[in-house]
Formats: C-alpha cells, sequence, structure tokens
C-alpha cells in the first residue's frame, strides 16, 4: 500500500471518528421549537379544563388557545448545527433552562410549581376582575410565633404598615421590605370588625416573618379549579387562562367563534407579565390556525420584529385590557397593535 493511500485511508477514519464522536457527544446547548398549542376552552379526557361547580358555564365555539415552546435536550453537534440553520428553531445555552447545580428533576420541578403557581394567579385575577374581592386568612399561629396571642386563625389580614394586602405574596412582600426586629402595624378584620395591632417581626434565615401560615380565599358563590395538561410548565399561560375563566363564566362570550392564541403571566391583580419564546409561540399559534395572538406589552418589540403573515397581534398588559382588546375584535374595532 502506497504511502498516500495509507494517508487518505487514515484521513477517513479520523473523518468517521470524528463523526461518530459529534454524534454520541452531547453539547451543553437546547434547541427550541414550535410547542404544542391546547384551547383552554376546550376538554381534556372528556372533562373541561375549566372547571366551575356552583354555577352555570357559557358555551363557546371559539379558541383560546395556550402556546408553548418545545425543548430538545441532549443534543449532538450535528443537531445543533441543524438547529442553528433552521429559521423555526433556536440554539440556546442549556443553563438558560437547567441552572447550573441544579439537577434536570429540580428544574422540572420548578417549571411545573410555577406552572401550578400560574393557574392559581388566573383564578384569583379572573375572579377579581369579576368582581368578587379575595382575602388573605391566618390559617395557623403557631406556639412562639411573634403573631402569638396577636393574630387568630381565620382573621384576614388586610394591611401591613398601611400598605393595602391583597394576596399572599403581596403579604410576603410588604414584610419583607423590613427586617427582624421591626414593629410591623398589621392591620386585620376578625369575625367583620376591623382592627390594628403591632407585631415585631420574627427572623426565618434573616428574613423578616410574621410566623404565621396564610391562605387566599375566594369570596365567589362558586369554586372555579382548571385541569390543565400536566406534560407542560411554566408561567406563560396565566393569561390564556384568566381569560378561559372570564369566557366560561363571564357576561360575554369573548371570542365569537375565532380562533384566537396568545401568552403571558398573570399575578393575582391581572397584569400581564413578559414571557420568552414569543417567536416560536406566534409560529405555533399559525400552524395550529390562529387568527389573532395576544402579546405581553413588554414582548411587543420582539414579536414585531418576528411577526409571522397572517397572524393579528394584539398588544395586552392587564386582564382588562386584553377582555376590552377582544371584545374590541369581535365587534370590527381597531384593538391595541404592537
Amino acid at each position: 500500500m502506497s504511502r498516500r493511500t495509507v494517508t487518505l485511508v487514515l484521513g477517513l477514519v479520523l473523518v468517521i471518528a470524528g463523526a461518530a464522536i459529534g454524534a454520541l457527544m452531547p453539547v451543553q446547548y437546547v434547541s427550541l421549537g414550535p410547542g404544542p398549542t391546547f384551547n383552554t376552552l376546550g376538554r381534556i379526557k372528556g372533562r373541561p379544563i375549566i372547571q366551575v361547580a356552583g354555577r352555570a358555564t357559557n358555551h363557546t365555539t371559539g379558541n383560546l388557545n395556550l402556546t408553548t415552546v418545545s425543548v430538545l435536550d441532549q443534543l449532538d453537534i450535528f443537531s445543533a448545527l441543524r438547529g442553528w440553520v433552521e429559521a423555526d428553531h433556536q440554539v440556546v445555552p442549556r443553563e438558560v433552562f437547567f441552572p447550573p447545580g441544579q439537577t434536570t428533576t429540580q428544574a422540572n420541578r420548578q417549571q411545573h410549581n410555577e406552572y401550578v403557581s400560574s393557574q392559581n394567579s388566573a383564578v384569583a385575577a379572573a375572579l377579581r376582575q369579576l368582581g368578587y374581592p379575595l382575602k388573605v386568612v391566618v390559617t395557623s399561629v403557631p406556639k412562639g410565633s411573634p403573631s402569638m396571642k396577636k393574630l387568630r386563625v381565620d382573621d384576614v389580614v388586610s394591611s401591613v404598615d398601611g400598605t393595602a394586602v391583597t394576596a399572599p405574596d403581596g403579604l410576603q412582600k410588604a414584610v419583607r421590605t423590613h427586617h427582624p426586629g421591626d414593629v410591623l402595624t398589621v392591620g386585620y378584620s376578625r369575625l367583620g370588625k376591623p382592627g390594628s395591632v403591632r407585631v415585631v417581626a420574627g427572623s426565618n434565615k434573616g428574613t423578616a416573618v410574621l410566623g404565621i401560615t396564610i391562605a387566599l380565599q375566594r369570596a365567589a358563590p362558586f369554586d372555579v379549579s382548571i385541569q390543565a395538561p400536566t406534560d407542560i410548565g411554566g408561567p406563560s399561560g396565566g393569561l390564556m387562562f384568566a381569560l378561559a375563566i372570564m369566557d366560561s363564566v363571564g357576561p360575554t362570550d369573548l371570542t365569537g367563534g375565532r380562533f384566537i392564541a396568545g401568552t403571558g403571566t398573570i399575578d393575582n391583580n391581572g397584569k400581564v407579565g413578559e414571557i420568552g419564546g414569543i417567536p416560536l409561540k406566534m409560529l405555533a399559534a399559525r400552524g395550529a390556525g390562529a387568527v389573532a395572538f395576544l402579546v405581553p406589552a413588554a414582548n411587543c418589540s420582539e414579536a414585531q420584529s418576528h411577526h409571522p403573515a397572517g397572524l393579528r397581534l394584539i398588544r395586552v398588559g392587564t386582564l382588562a385590557g386584553a377582555i376590552s382588546a377582544l371584545r374590541e375584535l369581535r365587534s370590527g374595532s381597531a384593538t391595541p397593535s404592537c
């Protein structure tokens, strides 16, 4: 065998070996693509996603589709390169979805917890929009707590140092602006009678606490729950869940039979927040048949620069604003756009 032939054979072996290593060795990136969408006004296993007990629900023929991003992990070098050149995919560092020091299981659990939290916030925001106030209720006052003999089970906490409290996270935020040892004035109502009490903040790992457990009590004369698909995660479905509740028990049909999709986080007060993956979610919506897409105001610039043809973009900043925009869309009026 000539030297030239040996060189060619060795080169070929190295190329094959390199290709094999590239195909087997994962890179520290994930590939993102348009994920599945589902109609929050629809059903799962024969049961409605929005479940209401104690009140009749409206009938609708339209769609309010929640959109998602698919995440493909354990990429080899060739899959990563393919994702970089495909227009409907993005390749991002793996740590964006799986932070260093956090296992895949832990990251998935966090995504699931955010998903469940978004549903709870959607219910709270929708009921608030419907005019049913929410109450932060004391569920326990442990022995030795700084609030012992000052607050009682079933007290409704209304304020901290004059700042109104309407949700558990609002109470926590108000308390955490103080330091352990600070004196806080806590407003409450007990058996319908208002009052206030001064509590010396305790400490939990250096953070100020009242030393009570609380729950969000809904004052609506009916119960709302969400039975959502369990194979997705994250907080970005909150807006669409809230709109589905409003469409189910609110005074008017929001879709008018149209196929609407969208995304956005939501808090208990109905504020819509920024999300990730907006270009891919818009592609998913258009592919599913949506004619309009609800875009969080903070995402409008990115959405406009990746606007898929044939998809109407509607800018929303609050649940009330989204409801108003859908009514305008139904009536043929102009809607807020990106």
